[in-house]
């Protein structure tokens, strides 16, 4: 019995949460939202998990970024962040309320 999975159960996976600051919830109003999502996932799976996501949903563009990890202090011991990707995806249509709080 193989143990692969499906192609939706790949893009439930994709994303692995939103991510909420200052500067994305600001960019809520363009109709742009932030997540943090898997690093071997590509433009073209992003986009089709947040439409499979938040359906009625259209992605019109997005836009990838790698953050690398950086050390991280914790009293006299010293250790690094985990590196993640974020992917800044521009929606067309009405907006995720479940997202902006409203």
């Amino acid at each position: 019995m193989s143990k692969e999975r499906t192609n939706k159960e790949k893009l439930y996976d994709i994303i692995k949460k939103p991510l909420i600051t200052e500067k994305s919830m600001m960019a809520t109003t363009l109709g742009q939202y932030t997540f943090e999502v898997s690093m071997d996932a590509t433009k073209v799976e992003i986009a089709q998990a947040v439409e499979q996501a938040f359906p009625g949903r259209h992605v019109k563009k997005v836009r990838t970024v790698y953050m690398p990890s950086h050390a991280k202090r914790m009293g006299y011991k010293m250790g690094r962040t985990d590196s993640s990707k974020k992917a800044i995806v521009t929606i067309d249509g009405e907006p995720i309320e479940e997202l902006i709080g409203g």
